[in-house]
């Protein structure tokens, strides 16, 4: 499968599947499936640990489905129980987090999607001994914050992959969607388009209404005729800005990150040209194996840099070998 050239310092970890996960969220996509997570083998003999797994997940993204799959996959294999919550508002996601320090839990893996919400909360969380790490979003505030590692792609890495690749292809005038204003992850893989393609513009939407979703980008579209290729951040945001160029009538091509099942079809079938995987079920697995370990010897995995789980570059090329991966639900 063809992959995007990550820079010098990426650290590359082996990692081994099994599974099961505890709790509720409070967003995020469907519940945690233990009775299909097994892939047979034993749980570790070592004292079973609790950790927290925190999100700022919106509701029904199926992105977090494939993460919260990895990590029952460590849980399995390691004897945790993952308390797997999430918010999308990040001063209720720090509540969260408070949350997890008042359980005493062992560990606690987080999302810095808003470095300036969980910074005192994160603090508490070193200064009372839990083990932290980041994943997803936060990789260049990790350290600072007071986590050990930082599991993800590196964002800037990931616009740039996709910018190169739209450049390549003559695209000029690309519109690059983010769904949350302010959140440093997303404004990232727009930078990082942008310094490829310098025609790059930016269009904010409420990704909390997919139907506002639609709407903003049907107009945009209608408005911008010379716009020639609209970028989805995630997968639920790509599918509905294709129904959005359907309702406009464009010719524009759509490219996106991420990737769910109705997504890579959608590749397959032609209606997006490429998308770039960030392999959220590595990035689940790590965070509770990475602390599993922590707690095990004091190992700590990355030798202080962020570990990258991507970026990877999904297109017609190699859909047909990704395809029985989403199908699993890994991918």
């Amino acid at each position: 499968m063809a992959k995007f050239n990550w820079r010098r310092g990426a650290v590359a970890l082996a990692v081994v599947p099994l599974l099961a996960l505890a709790a509720c969220s409070s967003g995020g996509g469907k519940p945690a499936d233990t009775a299909n997570a097994a892939g047979g083998g034993q749980a570790a003999s070592t004292p079973r640990i609790k950790v927290a797994l925190i999100t700022h997940a919106e509701a029904g993204d199926t992105f977090w489905d494939i993460v919260r799959k990895g990590a029952e996959a460590a849980a399995a294999k390691d004897n945790v129980e993952v308390l797997y919550t999430s918010d999308a508002d990040a001063g209720r996601q720090s509540q969260l987090v408070q949350q997890a320090i008042d359980q005493k839990v062992d560990g606690i893996a987080v999302t810095i999607a808003n470095p300036g919400a969980m910074k005192d909360v994160l603090k508490k969380a070193t200064d009372a001994g839990i083990p932290v790490v980041s994943f997803n979003a936060g990789g260049d505030v990790s350290a600072q914050m007071g986590a050990f590692t930082h599991f993800g792609s590196n964002e800037t890495l990931a616009g740039e992959a996709v910018g190169a690749k739209l450049a390549d292809q003559g695209y000029k005038h690309p519109i690059c969607v983010i769904q949350s204003q302010g959140q440093v992850q997303l404004e990232q893989r727009c930078a990082g388009v942008k310094t490829k393609v310098p025609g790059t513009e930016i269009l904010y939407v409420n990704g909390a209404d997919m139907t506002a979703v639609q709407s903003t980008a049907t107009a945009k579209l209608q408005a911008s005729k010379d716009a020639d290729v609209i970028i989805g951040l995630g997968a639920p945001i790509t599918l509905t800005v294709i129904k959005a160029v359907a309702d406009a009538n464009s010719p524009i091509k759509v490219a996106s990150f991420d990737l769910n099942p109705a997504l890579a079809q959608a590749i397959n079938d032609g209606k997006v040209l490429f998308t770039v995987d960030q392999q959220p079920w590595l990035q689940g697995y790590m965070s509770i194996d990475a602390i599993w370990q922590n707690k095990l010897g004091g190992f700590k995995i990355g030798g202080g840099q962020p570990v990258l789980t991507g970026p990877t570059i999904v297109d017609k090329s190699n859909i047909s070998d990704v395809l029985k991966f989403v199908q699993q639900g890994i991918r």
